[in-house]
C-alpha cells in the first residue's frame, strides 16, 4: 500500500486527491484564499509532543474508510496556541481544552460542505462528548454570530458550543502551517495539546469508522 503524504505544505496533488476524497464523501473540500490576519503563529514548544509521534502512527489502522483522508503526524507539533472566542465572545485556546482529546473543526455558513457536516459533528459530540473528548466546531465567518447562531438552531445543531474566529485568523495560521487550503479542515489533537493528524474536506463524523478513530485517540499507547 502507498505510504499516505506526511503533514506539509499542499502540493497540488495532494489537492486533488483531496478534493475526490471530498466528491466521494460527497462534497469536496471548499477552497479559501487568505484573508485578514493571523495569531503569527499557531505552534508551541513541541517538545512534550514526541510520544504523540508514535499515537498517531498507530491510529493509521483507524484512518480508514469514512476517515481515511485523516493524514498522520511524523513530527511533534504542539497547536495550544490556536486563539479563538467563545459564546461570551471571550478569548479562548486550546490550552483551556487540556486533558481532552479534541476534534477541532473550522467551517462557514457559506461553505457548503461544511453544512451538510455539521449535524454529523453534533451527533458526535451528542454521543462521545466527555470529560475526555469533544468537538471544538471554530466558525470562521466574518460580521457578527447572528449567521452561525441561526444555522445552528435551524439545523439542531444542540450539543457543539459556539465558538467563532470572524478574523479568519486561525485558518489563516493553519494555512502558514501547511495544514489548511480548504474547509472544513479537522484537526485531531490529543490530552496535551500535540496534534496527531489533519483533515482537509468532509466526513461522516458519526460514522462508525470515526467513532472508532476517536477512541483509539482517547486511548494513547502505554496508557
Amino acid at each position: 500500500m502507498t505510504e499516505k503524504r506526511t503533514l506539509g505544505l499542499p502540493s497540488a496533488k495532494l489537492i486533488a486527491i483531496a478534493a475526490i476524497a471530498g466528491i466521494i464523501a460527497g462534497a469536496a473540500a471548499v477552497y479559501v484564499k487568505e484573508t485578514g490576519y493571523g495569531n503569527a503563529t499557531v505552534s508551541a514548544d513541541a517538545s512534550e509532543c514526541a510520544p504523540s509521534v508514535e499515537q498517531a502512527q498507530s491510529l493509521k489502522t483507524l484512518t480508514k474508510g469514512e476517515v481515511a483522508a485523516m493524514t498522520a503526524v511524523t513530527e511533534p507539533r504542539k497547536l495550544t496556541n490556536i486563539i479563538f472566542k467563545d459564546a461570551r465572545d471571550a478569548d479562548t485556546s486550546l490550552k483551556d481544552f487540556a486533558g481532552k482529546t479534541v476534534l477541532l473543526n473550522l467551517w462557514a455558513t457559506w461553505c457548503v460542505p461544511c453544512r451538510e457536516e455539521m449535524p454529523a459533528l453534533n451527533a458526535l459530540e451528542k454521543e462521545m462528548g466527555d470529560d475526555h473528548f469533544q468537538v471544538v466546531a471554530v466558525n470562521i465567518d466574518t460580521g457578527g454570530a447572528d449567521k452561525p447562531k441561526a444555522f445552528m438552531t435551524e439545523t439542531g445543531v444542540d450539543s457543539l458550543g459556539l465558538y467563532r474566529d470572524s478574523s479568519m485568523g486561525v485558518f489563516n495560521d493553519l494555512k502558514k502551517e501547511g495544514l489548511a487550503f480548504g474547509l472544513p479542515v479537522t484537526l485531531l489533537v490529543n490530552e496535551k495539546g500535540c496534534l496527531l493528524g489533519s483533515m482537509n474536506g468532509p466526513a461522516e463524523w458519526d460514522s462508525d469508522d470515526a467513532k472508532a478513530l476517536i477512541e483509539g485517540a482517547k486511548s494513547p499507547p502505554n496508557s
